[in-house]
């Protein structure tokens, strides 16, 4: 890389981050509570509301991890994105209005805290285990941002990853401790709209440069990959493209970072507005990303070492220096969007369902709100250390993340909203169950003949187990109460 275009590139990255400081320093005194701090006080309209929605869902996944699984397996990959839009749309359908109104309705915060409330729950024993599966999954997940951030520094600046990830890390900490939930939401919008035209627009200037589509398909056949969503119409090719859409799609009723999102949107008849504004940037931003995946196999028909870079490389070798900077910034919008509302829901579980409830029930909003930021330091820090040994890919410590919380909660959130005969039993088994599953359950899915993914699984046996468990103990306090 030659010395100029290496300052363009950290120029447009400096300018781009100096932005983001301004955006968390303008806010900085308006988070006054725990409240301000961690649902933004029930405010935002509805742009925001969906801007930071589904900006908060796509992290570094969405340049990295996924263009890769398109350039590895081709066309039929996709299912994972279909699943995505229909569950994010279900998710805005039947699960945005119902929890906006009810938590506040019983003053929650926090989705752990809607459930204790829900079920009547005076033990805590609901707010303890779901903050630890939170907590959990969400160091996963966090670490899986860092460790796209370290990637991308690494490659392109030649710099060492240790330094890709501490500059990740500096970033997202900093703004969340200083800004909470509305810096949060004011950065997804404008990082939104930034990350959609930077992923648009690379695959709509190449393709036109390449003559369109049909090279690049040429091309993918070659290499044997798939041209289509469904290449045969054999029963495991089905049974495949459907647990690929489940087993992404699912997990969105059970993502506290989204769910908190629906609960701070200011008037219930916005979310009609939010859910079609939200799932059309989705629409959007992942069919850009799949062209995206097959560029690559026409550009590099003798495949990477390293898929996950896919788009780095497309970028460093067709486009001018400025892009490099561009995608640079792109990437750190998708990651630390992803990253910082996940902070937030651990933040939350540390302070409102670890501190508050075990340690000081009396806690002044103030002090909540100083211990929100402690946990911000403390998850980040730990997140740290799991992205430093890179454990895993990007694509499954996000795999593994999304399917634990979906289902450690999904389950129980969707049945509490639509179901009444269900109490606190069976919401703890359910919670216990759908989450212990979705951990232990990658170790055993290869074994089997067919895909059977871990939430698939996990939100199934979560959903059996909230409601045998209801039943049984309905049954027996029932009996314990007959004269």
């Amino acid at each position: 890389m030659e010395f100029g275009d290496a300052i363009l590139e950290v120029g447009t990255f400096a300018g781009y981050f100096i932005v983001l400081m301004c955006i968390a320093l303008l806010s900085y005194r308006k988070q006054r509570t725990d409240k301000d701090f961690l649902i933004g006080n029930r405010s935002l309209n509805f742009w925001l509301t969906a801007l930071s929605a589904h900006a908060s869902d796509m992290s570094s996944w969405l340049f990295l991890a996924y263009p890769a699984s398109i350039f590895t397996g081709g066309l039929i990959s996709a299912w994972a994105a279909i699943g995505l839009v229909v569950g994010m749309f279900l998710n805005w359908q039947f699960v945005a209005p119902k929890i906006r109104t009810v938590t506040e309705q019983m003053g929650n915060l926090t989705m752990s805290g809607y459930f204790e409330s829900r079920f009547s729950d005076l033990s805590g024993s609901i707010r303890l285990v779901s903050a630890i599966m939170s907590i959990l999954f969400f160091t996963f997940y966090i670490s899986s941002g860092l460790v796209g951030m370290g990637i991308l520094v690494e490659r392109l600046f030649q710099l060492h990853y240790f330094v890709g990830i501490s500059i990740g890390l500096i970033i997202v900490m900093t703004y969340v401790f200083m800004g909470g939930y509305k810096t949060v939401a004011w950065i997804d919008l404008f990082q939104g709209f930034f990350l959609l035209g930077v992923i648009v627009i690379i695959p709509t200037y190449l393709i036109a440069s390449y003559g369109g589509m049909a090279p690049i398909l040429h091309a993918v056949k070659a290499n044997h990959l798939s041209t289509s969503l469904l290449p045969e119409w054999k029963t495991l090719s089905i049974w495949s493209a459907l647990m690929t859409a489940a087993g992404w799609g699912l997990g969105y009723f059970g993502q506290p970072h989204i769910i908190t999102k629906f609960m701070g949107i200011r008037k219930v008849d916005e979310i009609y507005k939010a859910k079609y504004l939200g799932i059309s940037w989705q629409i959007i931003a992942l069919t850009a990303a799949t062209l995206v995946g097959l560029l690559g196999v026409y550009v590099f028909p003798q495949g990477l070492s390293h898929p996950e870079q896919v788009i780095l490389n497309i970028v460093q070798t067709t486009l001018p220096p400025l892009f490099a900077g561009l995608v640079l910034c792109a990437v750190l919008a998708a990651t630390t969007n992803v990253m910082a509302a996940q902070i937030l829901i651990v933040a939350s579980n540390l302070s409102e369902d670890l501190y508050k409830r075990i340690f000081r029930r009396q806690a002044s909003s103030r002090e909540l709100l100083w211990i929100s930021r402690a946990g911000v330091i403390f998850v980040c820090c730990i997140g740290f250390v799991i992205a430093f040994f890179k454990i895993s890919t990007i694509f499954e410590l996000v795999r593994y993340s999304w399917s634990g919380l979906g289902a450690s909660f999904g389950p129980l959130l969707l049945l509490s909203l639509y179901r009444k005969n269900l109490n606190k039993y069976g919401a703890f088994a359910g919670i216990l169950v759908g989450g212990l599953v979705a951990a232990v359950w990658p170790y055993f899915e290869t074994q089997l003949p067919f895909p059977l993914p871990s939430l698939v699984i996990g939100f199934i046996l979560s959903l059996i187990a909230i409601e045998g468990v209801s039943f049984i103990m309905r049954k027996r306090l029932n009996l314990a109460v007959e004269p």
